[in-house]
């Protein structure tokens, strides 16, 4: 089975969180869940979802100051479900950030369409057409497939981890463009980010090794010294 996206779940209710959880497995989501604020906040730098959805009603803080944080550093499309109904609610979340809003209760169907949209979306606002249309980037053997979060050499894979497959996959998402250090750091890891960009030296140097032939003279990623890293695109 191949798994889709991965959702990360923000909910409090047992019930909602076990109802979404079957429903997304069912449909070959990878599924992921914070039960409060803090832990969201964290696990949406952490596991860099694909989709968030959001309740607003949670223990610790309200929701729309998780709009509010995530959008600061990421544009990963948030659908919000919320009990709350009125339009001053749904207002302030889509003014926040959020891509949609859910209004419980509500169906499956509708809840996996507002998925597919959102997704595709994300997908068609990438700066890559190719990875819009197709969900995979190439240029020369590499092939990024954004679906099964793979990275392939020919018909090889790159047997990245998955540290190393978001810098690529971020970088395949922007190709032609040369993207900084803090960027990278920051889009990949969240504001908690270290500042230090030794660890991404390291994670280069790794991913060079596995896509490669000779990682002294990279043939994919470019690096720009002293700004950042681009991914070669098909103009060069």
């Amino acid at each position: 089975m191949n798994i889709k996206e991965k959702i990360l779940i923000i909910e409090d209710d047992d019930g909602i969180c076990k109802f979404l959880k079957t429903t997304l497995c069912l449909n070959n989501y990878g599924v992921v869940i914070a039960r409060n604020g803090k832990t969201a906040l964290e696990m949406a730098a952490s596991h860099c979802p694909d989709c968030i959805l959001l309740d607003l009603g949670l223990p610790d803080m309200d929701g729309n100051r998780i709009i509010e944080s995530i959008r600061g550093w990421t544009t990963t499309p948030i659908i919000v479900i919320s009990a709350r109904i009125t339009q001053d609610d749904k207002a302030t979340a889509l003014d926040l950030g959020a891509d949609d809003y859910l209004t419980k209760p509500f169906g499956t169907r509708e809840l996996l369409a507002r998925i597919r949209v959102a997704l595709r979306h994300a997908r068609s606002s990438s700066v890559n057409a190719d990875v819009a249309l197709n969900g995979c980037y190439r240029v020369g053997d590499l092939v990024i497939d954004y679906r099964k979060h793979r990275v392939f050499i020919g018909n090889n894979d790159a047997g990245l981890t998955p540290n190393e497959y978001k810098i690529v996959a971020l970088l395949g998402r922007h190709a032609g463009q040369v993207l900084t250090y803090n960027h990278i750091l920051l889009e990949l890891w969240g504001p908690q980010a270290s500042g230090d960009n030794k660890v991404l030296r390291v994670h280069m140097a790794n991913i060079r090794r596995k896509i490669d032939p000779n990682p002294d003279e990279p043939t994919y990623i470019i690096t720009e010294a002293g700004v950042g890293y681009r991914m070669l695109d098909d103009e060069k």
